[in-house]
């Protein structure tokens, strides 16, 4: 094992990251009422290139007058490929109150686009005495994201999030699927006759987690489009769960609750990971390194699990 410590991920909640465009004003005050970690203004993708300057002027307006609590507010800016995020990064800096915590950039290729946000805004921050530091959070959306997935992850000291943006990944990928998120149709084994459906979007995951756990980068799966479809939210978001990542996007205001319910621990999880770390406790005491619990072998590894889940209870119960 390396003796380089892996660093810790930021301590706040990120269960849930609900999206709304920024040329939709009206319903700004009901995403800061609601149940989300975090609220991503969009000036991407949902954004038509027509109503750029006046989405994000509502934005702008918005980080002054909506109290958005104890939410981490967070903004989409445009690609980097395209004439409008300098703007973006100028105007939002320049013009928001330091309500606005992070600067979400989508479609990043390369540690160099983070370096290349960066500079403009630690030059803008300087020039305007910004009292709060704005954060990163970047979307892997392509071939080229997950080929430098750790370079990126380590791109800037801002960055504290990273996501895994099924679409645009997928057309970058070749993928022959319109689908985002989820199992997917023609993706399957045969098994004795029988159809068995895996997850295509496993690697990729797996490989965000990595590289975020690496160094100190919060790992979040990215959209489930089918919004009509509950069960097949909640089935994606316990698989990222289960992988490592701590939260999920919502498109659609109802995917908050199932985002919530999946990435907030149970009281019975809770309760089994408090319950290991007693007993190990125990053991400790009699000068062992491991103890039975439940009928099955926990050790010093299973303390560093278990603590993993009495951490996330108590960062959301105090938040």
């Amino acid at each position: 094992m390396s003796f380089r410590i892996q660093p810790a991920a930021p301590a706040r909640p990120n269960r849930c990251q609900l999206f709304g465009p920024g040329s939709r004003p009206a319903i700004f005050e009901k995403m800061a009422a609601s149940a989300a970690d975090v609220i991503n203004l969009d000036l991407e993708d949902s954004v038509a290139p027509s109503d750029k300057d006046s989405a994000r002027a509502n934005i702008i307006e918005a980080t002054h007058d909506i109290d958005w609590g104890k939410k981490t507010l967070s903004v989409r800016i445009n690609g980097l490929d395209t004439p409008w995020w300098y703007r973006d990064v100028v105007d939002l800096l320049e013009q928001a109150s330091d309500r606005l915590d992070q600067i979400m950039i989508p479609k990043v290729g390369c540690a160099a686009d983070l370096y290349a946000v960066d500079a403009l805004v630690t030059a803008v921050e300087r020039a305007k005495g910004r009292s709060n530091p704005i954060k990163f959070e970047v979307i892997i959306e392509s071939a080229a994201g997950i080929a430098h997935v750790e370079e990126i992850a380590a791109g800037s000291p801002r960055l504290e999030a990273m996501s895994l943006g099924a679409a645009d990944f997928a057309a970058s990928m070749g993928m022959a699927t319109t689908g985002i998120g989820g199992t997917q149709e023609n993706y399957y084994m045969l098994h004795e006759g029988a159809k068995h459906w895996s997850d295509p979007w496993h690697w990729a995951q797996a490989a965000i987690v990595a590289a975020c756990r690496t160094h100190g980068v919060l790992p979040v799966d990215g959209p489930f489009g089918d919004f009509s479809d509950d069960e097949g939210f909640r089935a994606q978001a316990l698989r990222s769960a289960t992988l490592g990542m701590v939260g999920k996007w919502a498109i659609h205001p109802k995917q908050v609750a199932l985002a919530n319910e999946v990435f907030t621990p149970s009281e019975v999880a809770v309760t089994e990971a408090r319950e290991i770390l007693a007993a190990m406790e125990t053991a400790k005491a009699k000068g062992e390194g491991a103890t039975v619990y439940k009928g099955r072998l926990v050790d010093i590894a299973s303390i560093k699990q278990a603590e993993v889940i009495v951490r996330q209870s108590e960062m959301i119960a105090s938040a």
